[in-house]
């Protein structure tokens, strides 16, 4: 082998040698930045599943809280139904123990006129007037049991809630505006009016 060949095959040796030195060196510092990348890549990753479930849990303490507020407020609306369920039932059969006999009190109030009637007209029979008097308040009390009460009305200022004018008259025994007669009485059957006094009215 001459010199020359010798010198070429030395220069290409290096060549050879050079090459690779630089090119591992440019690898080398591609593969240094590429982890430091990565790394700021995955930290930017680990970072938003972080808030992710954040938010996540946020909401679902709203959604529960929602939910808590919904189900108080329809367990109130519940109480308060049933509380006006028990007073609406209490107050009927209140009326029916008060007022269940009323249609049976009101049939009984023209054989009560009768009796009235009966008296007024009077009786030459002594023992036989005593006899319808106590008759009379037998039947009274058995009525006043029940509930029934005579309005009073005769001298009384006239009240349309209790009396019913059949006429004005004039005198001089009673002020304007008072009740000068009683034409048929009235009743109230546990303060209720079953029925108005007819009275005559003092002008």
């Amino acid at each position: 082998m001459s010199n020359e060949e010798k010198t070429v095959q030395e220069n290409m040796e290096q060549e050879t040698v050079e090459i690779p030195i630089e090119d591992g060196a440019e690898e080398a510092e591609v593969k240094e930045e590429q982890p430091a990348e990565e790394a700021e890549a995955a930290e930017e990753t680990a970072e938003d599943p972080a808030e992710e479930p954040a938010a996540e849990t946020e909401a679902g303490a709203e959604t529960a809280d929602a939910g808590a507020d919904a189900m108080t407020a329809k367990y109130m609306r519940l109480m308060a139904d049933f509380q006006n369920f028990k007073k609406r039932t209490a107050r009927e059969k209140q009326d029916i123990y008060a007022y269940g006999n009323e249609k049976l009190i009101i049939s009984m109030l023209e054989v009560l006129d009768n009796f009235d009637r009966a008296i007024d007209q009077g009786s030459t029979d002594t023992k036989f007037a005593q006899g319808m008097d106590m008759i009379y308040e037998q039947f009274m009390g058995v009525l006043k049991k029940a509930g029934l009460s005579e309005i009073e009305a005769l001298g009384a200022d006239f009240d349309p809630n209790f009396h019913s004018a059949v006429m004005m008259e004039d005198t001089d025994e009673y002020e304007s505006g008072k009740v000068s007669g009683v034409v048929a009485k009235g009743y109230t059957l546990n303060d209720k009016v079953i029925r108005p006094s007819m009275v005559k009215v003092a002008k």
